[in-house]
């Protein structure tokens, strides 16, 4: 991933953001190809630390014949993004960009255990189950166990440890407080998602460029 110096996240802030965000879109390489699937996650770690992301895929995803516990798989984790207007800066001469929040984990995969499968599963609902709160969340023993096994059958565990974390962080950071201060107003009145959530990170990491700001 290049990333220039000022929108580059240290490995914790990396590391948090992809366990925030838990999807992503896994790669590999076939040999011929390159093979790609969006998955959900949750991330471990060894005993020393190492960090690890723990997935899984239908049996009959090609990634599931690849996770060799040799070749480097890649896991890119994006967040929100938007489209910068070169007029909406306060500053002459600017031109336009896009603002986003991306991480990218590298590192070997092997399949898992069946056992690390039921473990991989639970741990990967109860993730996104705490979202819903406080709704009671689901569990896998909901579910009839013939029907439970069957449909752990027709999945493949995988986990990738992780030998090289990037992040880029884009979010403006070199620019001036007033052209910093008016591009994220200015997306804070798009309509789209992606553009608000990008001006409340701004506002969040640089709240001084908004002191002078009317209070209604």
């Amino acid at each position: 991933m290049y990333t220039p110096p000022p929108f580059k996240p240290d490995r914790a802030a990396s590391l948090g953001f992809a366990d925030a965000r838990g999807f992503g879109t896994v790669c590999a390489w076939d040999g011929t190809k390159p093979i790609a699937s969006l998955v959900p996650f949750h991330l471990g770690s060894l005993n020393d630390g190492t960090p690890q992301v723990f997935f899984h895929v239908a049996r009959g995803n090609p990634l599931a014949k690849l996770a060799d516990g040799k070749t480097p798989w890649l896991l890119a984790v994006n967040g929100a993004d938007a489209y910068v207007s070169a007029d909406w800066y306060v500053s002459p001469d600017q031109v336009p960009t896009w603002l986003y929040q991306a991480v990218h984990l590298t590192g070997t995969s092997r399949v898992l255990s069946e056992a690390e499968l039921a473990l991989q599963v639970d741990a990967v609902s109860a993730k996104f189950e705490q979202w819903l709160l406080p709704k009671t969340p689901w569990t896998s023993d909901k579910m009839a166990a013939g029907r439970l096994e069957a449909m752990r059958k027709a999945i493949v565990g995988i986990v990738m440890t992780i030998d090289d974390v990037e992040g880029s962080f884009k979010l403006n950071q070199h620019k001036s407080e007033a052209d910093y201060a008016a591009v994220a107003t200015r997306l804070g009145e798009q309509p789209d998602i992606g553009s608000q959530q990008i001006s409340s990170l701004m506002r969040q990491a640089r709240p001084q460029a908004f002191a002078g700001e009317t209070q209604t």
